[in-house]
């Protein structure tokens, strides 16, 4: 997977080069603003080796709030493009997919979190952070007949977080997001948790 990092602190950029090279199969290009951003972009396309996936700094010189972000996608000729941040700014979901955007990366999250997903958006998923897009708990059980704490566990299903992710932010054990998982899969009648993240996709239910 190819990638192309745009931050304007180095620190952070040589560490996210480090975390995702460690990983086999990626090849990661670092820049410090979005005009070399935009102009790498232009490059890689024109000489037929795309990036899989741009991450922008939010803050970062020439962004101009969202404009930036817009910019870049329609660069990348409809390949993804994310966006990421120390804070997230008012409203940053809704204006990221509306943007058509891969998603938001807080810079909070663990490494190895920062690495999954971006794998995951490379891949041509969505990604948005656990506490971002995660259902009320006062919201009623859906017509699937999944209950609110199931939801719950579903929206980090679709975000691709792991069972130890969805446990720490929910504050339950793994084991009980395991057997909730069980049966999410029982009621959407899912072959996996991939499955029943697809199929939940399908039915809007996160």
């Amino acid at each position: 997977m190819r990638v192309l990092i745009a931050d304007d602190l180095e620190l952070l950029r040589d560490a996210l080069r480090s975390y995702l090279e460690a990983e086999a199969g990626f090849v990661v290009e670092t820049v410090a603003d979005l005009p070399q951003a935009l102009d790498r972009i232009a490059a890689a396309e024109a000489a037929a080796l795309p990036f899989d996936l741009v991450v922008l700094d939010y803050g970062m010189p020439g962004m101009d709030g969202y404009r930036g972000l817009e910019q870049a996608i329609a660069a990348s000729a409809g390949r993804p493009v994310a966006l990421m941040s120390g804070v997230a700014p008012p409203g940053v979901a809704e204006k990221v997919l509306t943007a058509g955007a891969a998603g938001y990366l807080p810079k909070t999250q663990p490494a190895r979190s920062l690495v999954n997903a971006i794998r995951f958006m490379a891949a041509g998923e969505v990604y948005m952070p656990f506490d971002l897009h995660r259902p009320s708990r006062a919201v009623e059980a859906a017509p699937s007949g999944l209950s609110p704490r199931e939801l719950e566990v579903l929206a980090g299903l679709c975000a691709g977080h792991a069972n130890e992710e969805i446990a720490r932010e929910l504050n339950l054990r793994e084991p009980t997001i395991k057997l909730h998982v069980k049966t999410i899969c029982r009621k959407l009648d899912a072959k996996n948790r991939t499955h029943a993240a697809m199929i939940a996709r399908e039915r809007a239910l996160c």
